[in-house]
């Protein structure tokens, strides 16, 4: 089959695809806190990765089922191989940038393994191929067949696009087979983690071959007809209840459940199915309204890694999974890029800041699996997985999650359409696209979030005139907006942009002036949780209490603060351990002298004495760096 040329990027729609905005934007991150991170992605996390494929099993995995490795065993889950796929993943998004000879040795041993070990027919699993092969499809409420599939296909899209197709023919055998056995033959089931829906669509938009998608559209309307097997939490857990034009929120698994949301989005724009569309639009309002917290993070439940009820958003037993934060991004850059709204690009810069940013370490080589908003003194006596930070895991989901996306941030920072160019999230950057019939370039420099000032630049552009337009985030309620030095009036749209349209030229100055005045923030009123409680923010990042910022002898989980408190904003600063950042300060309350025998609860109100302290706030995505002592967003209101 002829591979058809593509541009790079994790998502390309087809041209025929029902779209507001399009990813045609070519970027590359070239500074600021985004490009720190892509440097130290590359440079820690990427190779350590691919270091834990030997340590961990992986590739002896993969040497059992080719039948080179008789002496070992089978080690690890059932989706043990998609941790190598999507290291893969990652490496083609970190190919785009330029040739890496480590990361095209990586892949070359990769798709040797691959290769050998996938069966004749096509089929690809290692587990059930060493340890079960009888069992194949026979247990997909909880193999993970069809997940680690869809894995193997992204990672073969990413490289094909960044000119690498190793993986390409392992890739459109194992699509071919799935074809034959779930579209062709009707395998009368589902796989109960979702993923593979999405991947079998881009696979579609990389090939062209629509059997792909037409498999990713009959495994999305399957669901909600109880072909995802049993289970003791219920078909809800895997989002097989309903189906999915009748499913009005989202339940279960919460990762399970955006992975499946991005896969309905694909396929909606591709088919031109708007009632796909708008039931997954109404499922991310409720998500937003009810289950998220105010990181961005989603999964009210540790147990079961599952969305909980309405509100049900606690601050220490939250799971806010990694990978639910890296699928509630593809599910938002999927509805951006369908409906053209702001509050999409929102909730991605909210999530990507704040509980995705805390997921990795500051020196890029350990993990959290779970983000909770509290750490208390005794977390780790008292929980049998204190989620502390580490450098991988037996189900190690997580860290690989993490290097994919890092990698390919430059994909979501702009969009275009025919006549206009749309700067979704600032960053030090360099976009170029074809506008109005010209290519056009536009140099970004930005500090955001520490500072609110963003410069744009026109290198390039025809002269004709077309449509510059930058999202206001929703945290800045005021802009000031200069074009060439002059001051210019400009109202958002109903979309949430400042549309700027004009014959661009050559050296052309946008300045645009962000609110990062700091606010506290209170909760909604049913978040039983955190109800009387202060959170602090400032642009995009929640900020949060950790006892290592706080003055000697003070006690950061008897900290109560005024509505009324003024917050100072402490200078940039380098802090060991952590790096750049910005801190806040403000005037608080430390609880002294509080009852400490016998029951704790009172007839009478507890006569509470205090103490003027000064309390000090981190950004949440800078926590854990420096100990394992108490952390809490969100403090009482005195």
């Amino acid at each position: 089959m002829q591979l058809t040329a593509a541009p790079a990027g994790p998502i390309r729609p087809t041209a025929s695809a029902r779209l507001d905005q399009r990813p045609d934007v070519r970027a590359e991150i070239t500074g600021g806190l985004l490009g720190h991170w892509q440097q130290v992605n590359r440079k820690a996390s990427i190779p350590l990765g691919i270091g834990q494929l030997e340590q961990a099993g992986n590739y002896d995995n993969l040497r059992l089922a080719a039948g080179n490795c008789v002496d070992a065993v089978h080690r690890g889950p059932v989706y043990m191989d998609s941790d190598i796929y999507k290291m893969l993943e990652s490496a083609g998004f970190q190919l785009e940038t330029g040739a890496d000879d480590e990361l095209i040795d990586f892949v070359r041993a990769a798709a040797e393994l691959i290769i050998a070990a996938q069966a004749d027919d096509g089929y690809l699993n290692s587990y059930y191929q060493v340890r079960a092969p009888e069992k194949r499809y026979a247990e997909l409420t909880n193999s993970h067949e069809l997940y680690t599939a869809g894995h193997l296909l992204q990672a073969a899209v990413a490289l094909a696009r960044a000119g690498h197709d190793q993986l390409m023919q392992p890739a459109l055998r194992l699509a071919d087979h799935l074809v034959e056995v779930f579209l062709d033959q009707r395998c009368p089931h589902l796989d109960g983690h979702p993923e593979v829906e999405t991947a079998l669509v881009e696979l579609y938009r990389q090939t062209g071959k629509a059997d792909y998608l037409e498999l990713a559209r009959r495994l999305i309307e399957d669901r909600g007809r109880g072909l995802a097997g049993r289970h003791t939490v219920g078909s809800a857990y895997f989002q097989d209840a309903l189906p999915i034009r009748e499913m009005p929120i989202l339940t279960g698994h919460a990762v399970r459940a955006m992975y499946l949301e991005a896969g309905i989005v694909d396929v909606a724009v591709e088919t031109d199915d708007r009632s796909l569309l708008d039931a997954s639009v109404r499922r991310w309002q409720d998500m937003v309204a009810s289950k998220t917290v105010i990181t961005g993070g989603n999964g009210a439940r540790m147990l079961k890694e599952a969305f909980g009820e309405g509100y049900e958003l606690p601050s220490d037993q939250s799971y806010n999974e990694t990978c639910a934060a890296v699928a509630a991004i593809h599910w938002s850059w999927r509805l951006l890029l369908a409906t053209g709204e702001a509050r999409y690009a929102d909730l991605i810069e909210r999530t990507l800041y704040n509980v995705f940013g805390a997921s990795v370490s500051a020196d890029g080589t350990e993990f959290f699996k779970g983000n909770p908003l509290q750490r208390r003194h005794d977390h780790e006596q008292v929980i049998g997985d204190p989620r502390y930070r580490g450098g991988w895991f037996w189900s190690a989901c997580c860290p690989p999650n993490v290097t994919r996306l890092m990698a390919s941030l430059q994909h979501y920072l702009a969009t275009s359409t025919d006549d206009s160019l749309t700067v979704q999230q600032y960053a030090a950057a360099r976009l170029s696209a074809d506008v109005a019939g010209d290519p056009v370039t536009l140099r970004l420099e930005s500090d955001l979030p520490w500072d609110g000032r963003v410069m744009i630049t026109v290198d390039a552009a025809g002269g004709r005139e077309w449509t510059l337009r930058l999202r206001q985030p929703s945290w800045s309620p005021t802009v000031r907006l200069l074009i060439n030095q002059e001051p210019q009036v400009v109202e958002p749209d109903g979309s949430g942009y400042l549309s700027l349209r004009r014959s661009w030229q050559r050296g052309d100055s946008i300045e645009l002036i962000l609110d990062l005045r700091p606010r506290l923030i209170r909760a909604h009123p049913m978040i039983d949780a955190v109800r009387g409680c202060l959170a602090i923010e400032r642009g995009p990042l929640v900020y949060c209490f950790e006892q290592a910022d706080q003055e000697p002898g003070v006690d950061s989980e008897r900290l109560r603060i005024s509505p009324d408190a003024p917050i100072t904003v402490l200078p940039v600063e380098e802090l060991p351990g952590i790096g750049r950042t910005v801190r806040l300060q403000l005037p608080a309350e430390e609880l002294i002298g509080l009852p400490a025998d016998g029951l704790p609860y009172f007839a009478d109100p507890v006569r509470v004495r205090t103490r003027p302290v000064t309390a000090t706030a981190l950004p949440y995505f800078q926590w854990s760096n420096r100990d394992r002592l108490p952390m809490r967003v969100w403090l009482p209101a005195g």
